[in-house]
């Protein structure tokens, strides 16, 4: 099992797993030795860091995986017509690519197991929030990837769990701000983006309930159950999805306090 976010290490941990930690920085999770658990050099971009697992599990694990926790990810706040090839690239390198290699290339180990394997899905790959358009479709593109996996892998007996997450009190976000010549440098681009930093930082799932309820979600896994939604506003999103467009339009406009910045840039464009 490989997971990403060290609280959630821990939890498996006590609850007698065996578990490999992966990180681009190992030395970073010195404290989850202690706890028994195996840290190890993994940046799902770097094909030799996912072979040198491979060779791992193979030596020390008799080649066999229970659970694959696809857990790695790069946000990547910006418009969608203003973001940048870097940005672009590292956002589809980790949050698509490095969990289509790995999956590929502990298959036969989850195979012998008749494991699980799990996505960290996001309520942004299924809605439509500003400024995350390209993460918005790298979640998208893997919450695809995990149901049509689970299609394929069903006669072998391997689960796939695309865990679809909400608001997690993480700390993790993206300050990478506005290039100065954007055309959303305009008059309500501030309330927006302190509307946003005030969703993602308010009565979030904690990080500990969080994991605890992933776990739930691997152990409970059955063939054919893909998405499970956690974390804060996961469930009313779910719902929200089967509303026509104009109707989701009319809450996410106030939700994410974009009023006064479209109402700033339709007078900007009526006027060009």
């Amino acid at each position: 099992m490989f997971i990403w976010n060290w609280t959630r290490h821990r939890q498996f941990a006590k609850k007698g797993y065996q578990v490999i930690a992966g990180a681009r920085r190992p030395e970073l999770m010195d404290d989850l030795i202690t706890h028994g658990i195996k840290t190890v050099k993994l940046d799902v971009t770097s094909v030799d860091d996912v072979q040198s697992l491979k060779d791992l599990i193979e030596t020390e694990y008799d080649g066999k995986v229970k659970y694959l926790f696809n857990n790695a990810g790069q946000s990547c706040q910006s418009p969608g017509a203003e973001v940048t090839d870097d940005q672009m690239v590292k956002c589809f390198e980790v949050n698509v690519y490095g969990c289509i290699r790995l999956t590929r290339e502990l298959m036969e180990f989850i195979i012998k197991t008749k494991g699980t394997i799990g996505f960290t899905g996001s309520i942004a790959g299924i809605s439509h929030f500003p400024f995350l358009s390209v993460y918005s479709a790298s979640k998208a593109a893997i919450h695809a990837y995990a149901n049509s996996l689970a299609f394929e892998l069903e006669p072998s007996g391997v689960k796939v769990i695309n865990v679809v997450t909400g608001a997690v009190a993480t700390g993790i976000s993206d300050d990478t701000p506005l290039p100065p010549d954007s055309r959303y440098q305009a008059e309500g681009i501030k309330e927006v983006l302190e509307k946003r930093e005030e969703m993602i930082n308010s009565d979030s799932m904690s990080p500990k309930d969080y994991g605890l309820s992933v776990i739930r979600d691997f152990e409970n896994s059955k063939l054919g159950v893909v998405d499970y939604y956690e974390g804060k506003s996961a469930g009313l999103v779910r719902a929200m999805v089967c509303l026509p467009r104009f109707l989701m339009k009319q809450i996410l406009v106030p939700t994410f306090g974009i009023g006064k910045l479209w109402g700033t840039l339709e007078k900007k464009y009526s006027e060009a």
